[in-house]
Protein backbone atom coordinates (compact mmCIF):
# COMPACT_ATOMS: atom_id res chain seq x y z
CA UNK A 1 0.00 0.00 0.00
CA UNK A 2 1.40 3.30 -0.63
CA UNK A 3 2.36 5.43 2.49
CA UNK A 4 -0.08 7.66 3.79
CA UNK A 5 1.53 11.40 3.37
CA UNK A 6 2.05 13.21 6.74
CA UNK A 7 -0.03 15.96 7.49
CA UNK A 8 1.89 19.24 7.81
CA UNK A 9 1.09 19.67 11.79
CA UNK A 10 2.38 16.25 12.49
CA UNK A 11 5.55 17.11 11.13
CA UNK A 12 8.47 19.23 13.61
CA UNK A 13 8.42 22.41 13.79
CA UNK A 14 11.25 24.42 12.49
CA UNK A 15 13.59 26.12 15.01
CA UNK A 16 12.51 30.44 14.40
CA UNK A 17 15.13 32.14 12.27
CA UNK A 18 17.19 34.04 14.09
CA UNK A 19 20.08 36.50 13.12
CA UNK A 20 22.28 34.55 15.23
CA UNK A 21 21.22 31.38 14.38
CA UNK A 22 21.68 32.01 10.92
CA UNK A 23 25.22 33.73 11.74
CA UNK A 24 26.13 30.50 13.51
CA UNK A 25 25.37 28.51 10.39
CA UNK A 26 26.92 30.82 7.86
CA UNK A 27 29.97 30.20 10.13
CA UNK A 28 29.72 26.48 9.97
CA UNK A 29 29.38 26.61 6.49
CA UNK A 30 32.56 28.97 6.12
CA UNK A 31 34.65 26.15 8.28
CA UNK A 32 33.58 23.32 6.24
CA UNK A 33 32.83 24.75 2.94
CA UNK A 34 34.69 28.15 2.69
CA UNK A 35 33.10 31.34 2.26
CA UNK A 36 32.43 31.00 -1.60
CA UNK A 37 29.66 28.63 -0.57
CA UNK A 38 28.71 30.92 2.14
CA UNK A 39 25.65 32.53 -0.11
CA UNK A 40 21.70 33.17 0.91
CA UNK A 41 21.06 30.42 -1.74
CA UNK A 42 23.11 27.89 0.50
CA UNK A 43 22.60 28.95 4.02
CA UNK A 44 18.79 28.79 2.95
CA UNK A 45 19.67 25.11 2.02
CA UNK A 46 20.84 24.33 5.56
CA UNK A 47 18.37 26.12 7.49
CA UNK A 48 15.56 24.26 5.86
CA UNK A 49 13.84 28.11 4.58
CA UNK A 50 13.89 30.24 1.75
CA UNK A 51 16.56 32.93 0.51
CA UNK A 52 13.84 35.44 0.84
CA UNK A 53 13.23 34.93 4.82
CA UNK A 54 16.95 35.42 5.49
CA UNK A 55 16.95 38.98 4.00
CA UNK A 56 14.45 39.99 6.85
CA UNK A 57 17.62 39.51 9.15
CA UNK A 58 20.82 40.27 6.95
CA UNK A 59 20.40 42.31 3.83
CA UNK A 60 22.89 40.70 1.35
CA UNK A 61 25.53 38.81 1.69
CA UNK A 62 28.57 41.01 2.29
CA UNK A 63 26.55 42.01 5.40
CA UNK A 64 26.43 38.31 6.10
CA UNK A 65 30.29 37.94 5.35
CA UNK A 66 30.89 40.89 7.98
CA UNK A 67 28.39 39.04 10.32
CA UNK A 68 30.63 35.95 10.24
CA UNK A 69 33.86 38.17 10.40
CA UNK A 70 32.46 39.90 13.84
CA UNK A 71 31.37 36.11 15.34
CA UNK A 72 35.03 34.50 14.73
CA UNK A 73 36.48 38.01 16.33
CA UNK A 74 35.03 36.56 19.63
CA UNK A 75 37.66 34.13 20.05
CA UNK A 76 40.36 36.83 19.57
CA UNK A 77 42.48 36.70 22.70
CA UNK A 78 42.33 40.08 24.36
CA UNK A 79 45.32 41.82 25.09
CA UNK A 80 47.38 41.06 28.50
CA UNK A 81 46.76 43.04 31.37
CA UNK A 82 49.99 43.61 31.95
CA UNK A 83 53.81 44.65 30.02
CA UNK A 84 54.63 47.30 27.41
CA UNK A 85 51.75 48.67 25.60
CA UNK A 86 53.37 48.30 22.02
CA UNK A 87 54.24 44.88 22.54
CA UNK A 88 50.62 44.05 24.16
CA UNK A 89 48.92 45.98 21.18
CA UNK A 90 51.11 44.32 19.11
CA UNK A 91 49.58 40.82 20.17
CA UNK A 92 46.38 41.73 19.74
CA UNK A 93 46.76 42.91 16.34
CA UNK A 94 48.98 39.22 15.68
CA UNK A 95 46.06 37.24 16.81
CA UNK A 96 43.75 39.84 14.39
CA UNK A 97 46.18 38.14 11.63
CA UNK A 98 46.17 34.57 12.75
CA UNK A 99 42.65 34.33 12.79
CA UNK A 100 42.21 35.32 9.44
CA UNK A 101 44.85 33.09 8.31
CA UNK A 102 43.21 30.46 9.05
CA UNK A 103 40.26 31.50 6.67
CA UNK A 104 42.07 32.87 3.81
CA UNK A 105 38.94 34.11 1.56
CA UNK A 106 37.93 35.30 4.63
CA UNK A 107 41.02 37.47 4.82
CA UNK A 108 40.22 38.80 1.13
CA UNK A 109 36.85 39.53 1.96
CA UNK A 110 38.16 41.34 4.96
CA UNK A 111 39.34 44.00 2.88
CA UNK A 112 36.26 45.17 1.91
CA UNK A 113 34.10 44.19 5.15
CA UNK A 114 33.70 46.31 7.57
CA UNK A 115 32.06 44.62 10.39
CA UNK A 116 29.92 46.59 13.12
CA UNK A 117 28.71 43.90 15.50
CA UNK A 118 30.21 43.98 19.45
CA UNK A 119 33.13 42.27 18.97
CA UNK A 120 34.24 44.52 16.48
CA UNK A 121 33.62 47.22 18.64
CA UNK A 122 35.35 45.52 21.67
CA UNK A 123 38.40 45.32 19.24
CA UNK A 124 38.59 48.87 18.39
CA UNK A 125 38.27 49.98 21.79
CA UNK A 126 40.65 47.85 22.85
CA UNK A 127 43.18 49.11 20.45
CA UNK A 128 42.32 52.44 21.34
CA UNK A 129 42.63 51.79 25.11
CA UNK A 130 45.92 50.58 24.28
CA UNK A 131 47.17 53.67 22.31
CA UNK A 132 45.75 55.88 25.28
CA UNK A 133 48.00 54.15 28.03
CA UNK A 134 50.58 55.01 25.78
CA UNK A 135 49.74 58.86 25.65
CA UNK A 136 48.88 58.81 22.30
CA UNK A 137 46.53 61.66 21.73
CA UNK A 138 43.13 60.79 20.76
CA UNK A 139 43.55 62.02 17.34
CA UNK A 140 46.14 60.00 15.90
CA UNK A 141 44.48 57.04 18.12
CA UNK A 142 41.37 57.50 16.19
CA UNK A 143 43.18 57.27 12.36
CA UNK A 144 45.70 54.84 13.61
CA UNK A 145 43.28 52.02 14.30
CA UNK A 146 42.37 51.96 10.92
CA UNK A 147 45.91 51.74 9.67
CA UNK A 148 46.51 48.92 12.05
CA UNK A 149 43.37 46.94 11.18
CA UNK A 150 44.62 47.45 7.31
CA UNK A 151 47.64 46.09 7.88
CA UNK A 152 46.66 43.09 9.69
CA UNK A 153 43.74 42.61 7.51
CA UNK A 154 46.37 42.82 4.27
CA UNK A 155 48.81 40.61 5.81
CA UNK A 156 46.64 37.90 5.88
CA UNK A 157 45.22 38.52 2.65
CA UNK A 158 48.53 38.75 0.84
CA UNK A 159 49.80 35.15 2.62
CA UNK A 160 46.34 33.80 2.04
CA UNK A 161 46.38 34.59 -1.60
CA UNK A 162 47.85 31.57 -3.21
CA UNK A 163 51.03 32.37 -4.60
CA UNK A 164 52.84 29.42 -5.50
CA UNK A 165 56.73 28.60 -4.11
CA UNK A 166 58.27 29.19 -7.68
CA UNK A 167 56.57 32.84 -7.65
CA UNK A 168 58.75 33.21 -4.62
CA UNK A 169 61.99 31.93 -6.00
CA UNK A 170 61.43 33.74 -9.18
CA UNK A 171 60.96 36.77 -7.47
CA UNK A 172 64.25 36.29 -4.99
CA UNK A 173 66.23 35.37 -8.66
CA UNK A 174 65.02 38.59 -10.11
CA UNK A 175 65.83 40.62 -7.33
CA UNK A 176 69.47 39.25 -7.26
CA UNK A 177 70.08 39.32 -10.74
CA UNK A 178 69.54 42.51 -11.23
CA UNK A 179 72.16 44.90 -12.76
CA UNK A 180 73.66 47.12 -10.25
CA UNK A 181 73.95 49.77 -13.47
CA UNK A 182 70.31 50.04 -13.80
CA UNK A 183 68.71 49.37 -10.09
CA UNK A 184 71.95 50.52 -8.12
CA UNK A 185 69.66 50.31 -5.03
CA UNK A 186 68.33 46.88 -5.18
CA UNK A 187 71.54 45.19 -6.40
CA UNK A 188 72.90 46.64 -2.93
CA UNK A 189 69.62 45.57 -0.69
CA UNK A 190 69.05 42.24 -2.53
CA UNK A 191 70.29 40.27 0.37
CA UNK A 192 67.88 42.46 2.83
CA UNK A 193 65.15 42.29 0.70
CA UNK A 194 63.68 39.13 1.41
CA UNK A 195 65.02 38.24 4.95
CA UNK A 196 63.66 37.49 7.93
CA UNK A 197 60.44 35.46 8.90
CA UNK A 198 57.13 36.19 8.60
CA UNK A 199 56.14 36.52 12.44
CA UNK A 200 59.83 38.65 12.43
CA UNK A 201 58.67 41.09 9.78
CA UNK A 202 54.65 41.25 10.77
CA UNK A 203 56.64 42.60 14.44
CA UNK A 204 58.37 44.98 12.78
CA UNK A 205 55.95 46.42 11.23
CA UNK A 206 53.27 46.87 13.79
CA UNK A 207 56.17 48.68 15.85
CA UNK A 208 56.97 50.71 12.85
CA UNK A 209 53.24 51.58 12.42
CA UNK A 210 53.11 52.15 16.42
CA UNK A 211 55.62 54.13 16.28
CA UNK A 212 54.54 56.19 13.71
CA UNK A 213 51.09 56.90 14.74
CA UNK A 214 52.63 57.59 18.11
CA UNK A 215 54.98 60.58 16.59
CA UNK A 216 52.97 61.95 13.48
CA UNK A 217 50.44 64.36 13.71
CA UNK A 218 46.76 64.55 12.42
CA UNK A 219 46.37 67.47 9.55
CA UNK A 220 44.43 69.87 10.56
CA UNK A 221 40.81 70.11 9.14
CA UNK A 222 41.75 72.69 6.55
CA UNK A 223 45.04 70.49 5.59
Amino acid sequence: MPATPRSRRERPAKPALTREGIVTAAVEILRAEGLQKVTMRRLAQELDTGPASLYVYVRNTAELHAAVLDELLGGVAPAPAEGDWRKRLEQVLLGYTRMLLEYPSLARSALTSWPSGPNYLNLIESLLGLLAEGGVPRERAAWGVDLLLQRATATAAEHAGGGSQEDWDALGHALTEVSERTHPHIAAASGLLMTGSPGARASWAFQALISGIEHTAVPEPHD
